[in-house]
């Protein structure tokens, strides 16, 4: 979602930080701006891209040696200039001193629930607000608490703001100072050394050369790998050289300088026409990476504690959103037919609003692709808070809050993925996802050793599978041509494979805007087929398990309603090309791991009707690759 990209140096640093926004434009965003200090206030905002912010900027001679950036996806207020970030403070209305002027200035990542009182008790000491934005308040509100230390300032406007938040401010009046506050939401310091070769903690701090504040790491590829990552209610203080840290409670604190490296190249397109379809067709190459080193199923792949606390609990919760709940979906019919523990799925976001039972010998397993993702974070402390400590993360970042928070964590290793719809973050959280059930299963004596074997086998030979299936794109593509037209699909799927096709359904929706619904195949006749007519296609994912005789007999009520099917087949499930019927056949069944290979041809179908319809693929219209608020 938002990013934020800020410096303290003794070179002009507006270049890094609009360099820093576009690493950071795969998180979707509707508006970029920057801030810095240059004899007073300079700003330069723009609702394109960060391509055309730069050419602002070099147009208007910005240049400063502290500053302030952000990219914004719209949430209090539209998409518009006077709504974007950076935002200022002039003094208020009635403040003689006041020359309408900027006087301070706000990057903010969250959002502050109680903006509006703040608004209006800002409004009656004469501040005039020039956005709809929530972020706002938070400008006026350090200004009418400045006395000339900015950091008191800030320290004294924190405990009236409620909500999540990720802050970087400067004042005018203080040109080499940034201070910065998290609570809900990333953010991380960036270490700048003037000689990289010390190593000792204390050289660092005397070598400081410029400190930076980020949302993400990726922000600052390049220019500095030395992080710090900030806790939960940390505010931090920054000056050209040096930099301070307060904790919660407002002692001084700490925090270890990690070498963190952030590869800036992994981004590159390549020969490829959109990062989606380079994403997609990384997916052998990010499953291999994901299982390297799997040469056996033993819970210390998850942790160095993995094989007490399995030995521990009795049940899994899994907590997720949007694509990473359809893993965890699957997940589930995996750890109850091959560990044989009782296993439920939550959507992050609705789970800590609701009476729950708890059960401390619970394994509370949250996914996530960033493992910043706000509604999973909040979910997971719930579940913490109510008892339930032996907790578990699948994700891409092994720097992420996510894995931070956990007792126990697995890393996939899908790269960085750019385009907003998630493809090889979905099927490595699948791999590790399954991994998890054998070693739960082992852990549980469920899982003689024969199986094991042969199911390692099995995962081995996906990168080898899933190459089979994308040869598939051709027919593909084919597909694709009838539904560019089409404004209306279902999609459906029984078993592992109903989790499918909701993410099918649901890739459809994200990038080509065709409204796009997914059923168990048996929930047909209870209501969604009054839907079925000819003008409404509907997918079909059929592999040759136990449920394909039941999936059949589906199918054939569509028909016999004049629905036109596509159906992704096993090679020997008898399901043939038909008036009506179109059948693309699998390589071959691949038994429990069947999911995996059959959502690549799901993705593929969403890709090539977006860019028959002309869709944004890679930023799709109103979406956000990194959801870091509520």
């Amino acid at each position: 979602m938002c990013g934020i990209v800020a410096a303290v140096s003794d070179r002009n640093i507006v270049p890094i930080l609009v360099q820093g926004l576009q690493r950071l434009e795969y998180r979707g965003y509707d508006s970029c701006g920057v801030a810095v200090y240059s004899e007073g206030l300079k700003r330069a905002r723009s609702t394109l891209r960060v391509s055309e912010l730069m050419e602002q900027v070099s147009a208007e001679h910005i240049e400063g040696k502290t500053g302030i950036a952000h990219t914004r996806w719209a949430t209090h207020g539209a998409p518009a200039v006077h709504n974007a970030h950076p935002h200022f403070s002039h003094g208020p209305t009635l403040d003689a001193s006041s020359t309408g002027e900027g006087r301070v200035a706000v990057v903010h990542n969250g959002i502050i629930e109680n903006y509006e009182e703040l608004k209006s008790n800002l409004q009656k000491k004469g501040y005039v607000f020039q956005s709809q934005t929530d972020t706002e308040v938070v400008a006026h509100l350090v200004d009418s608490l400045y006395r000339g230390d900015l950091f008191a300032a800030l320290k004294e406007a924190l405990p009236l703001l409620r909500g999540a938040y990720a802050l970087a401010i400067f004042h005018k009046d203080e040109p080499n100072r940034i201070v910065g506050a998290k609570a809900g939401s990333p953010l991380i310091l960036g270490v700048g050394l003037a000689n990289s070769g010390a190593s000792q903690s204390k050289e660092k701090t005397a070598l400081i050369s410029e400190v930076f504040l980020a949302s993400d790491a990726m922000a600052l590829a390049g220019v500095t790998d030395q992080i710090v990552y900030l806790e939960e209610g940390d505010a931090v203080d920054v000056h050209l050289g040096s930099y301070k840290i307060e904790d919660k409670n407002k002692a001084p604190v700490t925090r270890a300088v990690k070498t963190v490296t952030a590869h800036s190249g992994a981004a590159e397109l390549g020969p490829y026409t959109h990062y989606m379809q380079k994403e997609i067709f990384e997916q052998p190459r990010a499953i291999a990476d994901t299982l390297e080193g799997v040469v056996g199923v033993v819970p210390e792949l998850f942790g160095e504690k993995a094989r007490a606390v399995f030995g521990q609990i009795d049940n899994v919760l899994i907590l997720a959103c949007g694509t990473s709940y359809y893993s965890g979906c699957v997940a589930k019919y995996w750890l109850e037919s091959v560990a044989k523990l009782s296993t439920q799925v939550e959507i992050a976001s609705e789970y800590r609003y609701r009476q729950s039972v708890p059960n401390p010998k619970t394994l509370v397993v949250t996914i996530s692709q960033s493992g910043e993702t706000a509604d999973t974070l909040a979910a997971l402390k719930h579940a913490k808070s109510l008892g339930m400590l032996h907790t578990l993360t699948i994700c891409n970042v092994s720097t992420s809050a996510m894995v931070r928070e956990c007792e126990l964590s697995y890393v996939t290793r899908a790269g960085v993925e750019v385009g907003v719809a998630s493809t090889k973050a979905f099927t490595t959280q699948l791999a590790a996802l399954f991994l998890l059930a054998l070693c739960l299963a082992q852990a549980k004596e469920n899982l003689d050793s024969q199986s094991q074997d042969q199911f390692l086998k099995e995962m081995r030979h996906l990168p080898a599978a899933l190459q089979a299936v994308l040869a598939l794109e051709p027919q593909v593509m084919r597909w694709a041509e009838d539904f560019v037209l089409k404004e209306n699909a279902l999609f459906l799927g029984r078993g592992t494979h109903y989790p499918i096709a909701m993410e099918g359904a649901l890739k459809l929706k994200e990038i080509t805007y065709i409204h796009a619904e997914a059923y168990a195949a048996g929930e047909l006749k209870h209501g969604p087929l009054a839907l079925v007519t000819d003008a409404m296609p509907v997918v079909a994912v059929a592999p040759n398990d136990s449920l394909i005789e039941k999936l059949k007999s589906n199918l054939q009520e569509v028909r016999a309603r004049g629905g036109v099917l596509y159906v992704l087949a096993d090679s020997d499930s008898k399901i043939e090309n038909a008036p009506g019927i179109h059948v693309i056949r699998m390589p071959e069944h691949y038994g429990l791991l069947s999911p995996i290979l059959h959502v690549v041809p799901l993705q593929l179908l969403a890709y090539h009707t977006a860019c028959a319809r002309g869709t944004d693929v890679d930023k799709p219209r109103n979406l956000a690759k990194s959801v870091t608020v509520e």
